[in-house]
């Protein structure tokens, strides 16, 4: 193995990791057929098996991509970026593949969900997954990002303030859009129920303050006073540009969120008027009348989901481009 160059290591691993990933996910669809895992159990080992399928990928990328940057780009320099191009887009593309394994098991626990089962089954099959897709994807990012690079002696050093910043910068935004993404799928599986606009509110409040939370701690580390080598420079400037995206989606998605249940909940005002064999009666509908408990209950959560869009976006953009005190 050691006499094969650095470079081409660098490009085979990826590509053998997506065979493994090909026949991992080839067994978790045969056990999800096999287990019925499409009808309303929440018993889904195949999710286990498709999560491996995502982490193999992400690993190899995280190992080539060391052995690409490692490489003597003397004897090829053009194999050497190939190689490093290569990786990198490998590391992308197997963390942006977690992230949607996420997201999907997220969607999919409530339409799976059976009232025959018990924490324990949920914790195995949704909630176990969905935690450690999130601690490799973390993991992958701060040892590619952050904790990847050595001094020009070839020895690491302790971290120190700006690292620290750039670490909490990349890892905050992930970790608080899991946590709420657990809590949300906790609080359904205790109601039993689907999630209140209450919930919503919470759920994106704490992705929210895990966004401001991620561009302050990124403007730390890009805004440091201290000498730094251009590629903690660039680290810094890319977890900056990471918050700021994050800040976006999350503007435009809360804020459709905002509007739907605004609709929604005028929409509740209205009632049909229908005879007893299904068709309609003029007047079709009647309006009723306020309550406190529509206000409360559906029409304010509305209203703060825009209030935090609106002023979430606005921390974000400021504490982007805030300016530090020189100490």
């Amino acid at each position: 193995m050691n006499r094969i160059p650095l470079p081409n290591r660098a490009l085979a691993l990826p590509l053998i990791s997506v065979v493994f990933m090909w026949a991992f996910f080839m067994a978790g669809q045969y056990l999800q057929l096999r287990t019925g895992a499409y009808s309303n159990n929440a018993s889904n080992p195949s999710a286990w098996l498709f999560l491996a399928g995502f982490v193999i990928p992400a690993c190899a990328s995280l190992r080539a991509r060391g052995w690409a940057y490692r490489a003597d780009a003397s004897q090829n320099a053009s194999l050497v970026r190939a190689a490093q191009r290569f990786t990198n887009l490998g590391l992308v593309l197997s963390l942006v593949g977690l992230t949607i394994f996420v997201f999907i098991t997220f969607i999919s626990a409530f339409s799976s969900y059976s009232q025959s089962s018990d924490l324990g089954m949920r914790f195995a099959w949704v909630y176990g997954p969905i935690i450690v897709a999130t601690g490799v994807i973390v993991f992958v990012m701060l040892r590619a990002l952050v904790f990847g690079h050595k001094t020009e002696g070839g020895e690491k050093t302790r971290m120190n303030e700006q690292q620290r910043a750039l670490a909490l910068g990349y890892a905050v935004p992930i970790l608080c859009t899991a946590f709420a993404i657990i809590l949300g799928l906790a609080i359904y599986d205790a109601t039993r129920t689907t999630l209140d606009v209450w919930i919503w509110v919470t759920i994106v409040s704490i992705i929210g303050v895990g966004v401001i939370l991620g561009t302050r701690f990124a403007t730390k580390a890009r805004g440091d006073r201290t000498p730094v080598v251009r590629t903690r420079a660039a680290l810094a400037e890319g977890a900056a540009t990471l918050n700021f995206v994050l800040s976006v989606v999350f503007g435009g998605g809360v804020g459709i969120l905002a509007f739907a249940n605004g609709i929604g909940a005028i929409e509740k005002l209205r009632s049909w008027n229908v005879n007893p064999d299904g068709n309609s009666v003029s007047p079709m509908w009647n309006i009723s009348d306020i309550s406190w408990n529509w206000v409360i209950r559906d029409f304010a959560p509305a209203k703060l989901l825009i209030l935090i869009a609106t002023v979430g976006v606005y921390l974000a953009i400021t504490e982007r481009h805030r300016t530090r005190k020189e100490s």
